[in-house]
């Protein structure tokens, strides 16, 4: 398995640390407000990076932090007269609602900035006591980047190319403008904890390589975050971590692609500015992340809503392929032996899974996965199409199971659709128009359809649309293809 290492800047093979097992860390946010889709994409990214590596049979254990003291979380306080721990707790509940709506696997390990103080001076004492950092009067304790002759391992800055002011603080206390602060001090009104060097608070650099090194060790197999974070934050944890423990901070570092809406920068300025949730109320989550995944994760991601309208289409036809593989795989078996048309669709079924494990290989090209997927539906609709109504079940069914397991794999579920039961109101209802005396809602909607069928025969169109419409009042669409008409609930 190939992944690009942003450090390297190459594909290399990923060689675990451990056999078998992945250590694996991606920096989540800063809990203020609603997260943008933006950041939705970088951790969709990564969570579907996490389910093909346990795919593949690892052992993976995931990493997440919620930074919960910011300036921008006590700004938000400040603003709204509320606590930083009120707009905190708030967020965080929020964030993590909707990572479930969007069907973002929790991680494993879920440290929150305020519960790792201890963690972090430990590490900012050993950080000092070793030369690479140091406490001014006002009781702030920075870095010192000049100390480190790796600095910009990472991102490959050149600190002398750099002008002071640009992307850094200034301040008089600093040795070094570039120098950037572990601990804050205390300010009045704002949270805080004590310290050998006063009260005050965690920089935000700090926070996640403390709790790398206390949860998962060092150095770890994989980083990950937006391409945002690759100067100074990604930078600055992986300096800390190698001066204070003489190890990387990660084997491989990688980074999700920026997302833009309609080739934009997406801006509050500009109007284009979407929450995940505002987009999750009004689609599918799993249409957006079809979306989402159709570029791969290093690329940018040009974002529309009328990209999005399409891809709703796209996922119906994807789930009502799972359905149709799935009725005729119930059908009656065919007689005989299997035709080349069968042999081939089933050729075609074990290629598609061969070429979505082949390109997710290659760096996790989620793209080339699904292009596998939508190549599979296509071959599955031909094949129904022509074979009318003698199915090689076993095939279908394998198919089906097929298209299901490589869409879960990037977290889309279509088996859950495809299972969707019947309510069992069609049983009333073909009881009153079509004569049906059973209690089974898959044999009561067939019935029904006969009858529809028997009326449109008779053209008695009034009779057969009333069967239709009555089969729809009850959430349920009636489906005509080439090989008969299909019952099932709407997309």
């Amino acid at each position: 398995m190939l992944v690009y290492n942003s450090q390297t800047h190459r594909k290399e093979e990923l060689v675990p640390i451990e056999e078998g097992k992945i250590r694996m860390y991606v920096c989540g946010p800063t809990v203020y407000d609603q997260i943008h889709i933006g950041n939705a994409r970088t951790f969709l990214s990564f969570d579907v990076i996490r389910r093909y590596l346990m795919h593949k049979g690892y052992q993976v254990t995931f990493a997440q932090n919620l930074t919960d003291v910011d300036d921008k979380i006590i700004n938000r306080a400040n603003e709204q007269g509320r606590t930083a721990a009120e707009v905190a707790e708030e967020f965080s509940a929020a964030f993590i609602e909707q990572m479930h709506r969007f069907g973002i696997l929790d991680p494993d390990i879920r440290p929150r900035a305020t519960r790792e103080i201890e963690a972090m001076q430990e590490m900012i004492q050993l950080l000092i006591e070793k030369g690479f950092a140091y406490p001014v009067p006002s009781g702030d304790v920075y870095f010192s980047v000049r100390s480190d002759h790796n600095y910009g391992i990472l991102s490959g800055r050149d600190l002398d190319q750099l002008r002071a002011g640009e992307r850094v603080e200034v301040n008089d206390e600093k040795r070094d403008p570039f120098d950037f602060a572990l601990w804050k001090a205390a300010k009045p009104g704002e949270p805080s904890w004590p310290s050998p060097w006063g009260d005050g608070r965690p920089g935000w650099h700090t926070e996640c390589c403390a709790m790398i090194h206390r949860y998962l060790g060092t150095p770890i197999d994989i980083h990950g975050g937006g391409a945002d974070l690759i100067f100074p934050h990604h930078e600055n944890e992986t300096a800390q971590a190698m001066c204070a423990w003489d190890k990387a901070l990660a084997n491989t570092w990688m980074h999700a692609g920026m997302l833009r809406v309609n080739g934009d920068k997406m801006s509050k300025s500009l109007g284009n500015f979407f929450t995940l949730k505002e987009v999750l109320d009004k689609y599918p989550a799993d249409a957006v992340r079809l979306l989402m995944l159709q570029t791969q994760y290093r690329a940018p991601l040009d974002f529309s809503f009328e990209r999005l309208d399409g891809t709703v289409g796209t996922l119906e036809r994807m789930q009502t392929c799972v359905r149709n593989l799935r009725w005729a795989a119930g059908q009656k078996p065919k007689d005989g032996a299997l035709e080349e048309a069968d042999r081939e669709f089933g050729r075609v079924v074990d290629a598609a899974r061969e070429d979505f494990e082949r390109q997710m290989d290659d760096d996790f090209n989620t793209a080339g996965g699904l292009a596998a997927i939508f190549s599979l539906v296509t071959a599955a609709n031909t094949y129904l199409d022509a074979a009318g109504e003698r199915y090689a079940n076993a095939v279908c069914l394998r198919a089906a199971d097929t298209l299901c397991e490589l869409s879960s794999v990037l977290g889309i579920d279509l088996a859950r659709e495809a299972a969707d039961e019947l309510p069992h109101e069609l049983v009333d209802l073909a009881r009153e128009v079509a004569g049906y005396e059973g209690d089974s809602a898959s044999d009561a909607a067939a019935a029904l359809l006969d009858a529809r069928q028997e009326a449109r025969a008779a053209k008695d169109w009034g009779r057969a649309d009333a069967i239709r419409d009555g089969i729809a009042a009850l959430g349920l669409v009636v489906e005509d293809t080439a090989s008969g008409a299909r019952v099932h609930k709407k997309a």
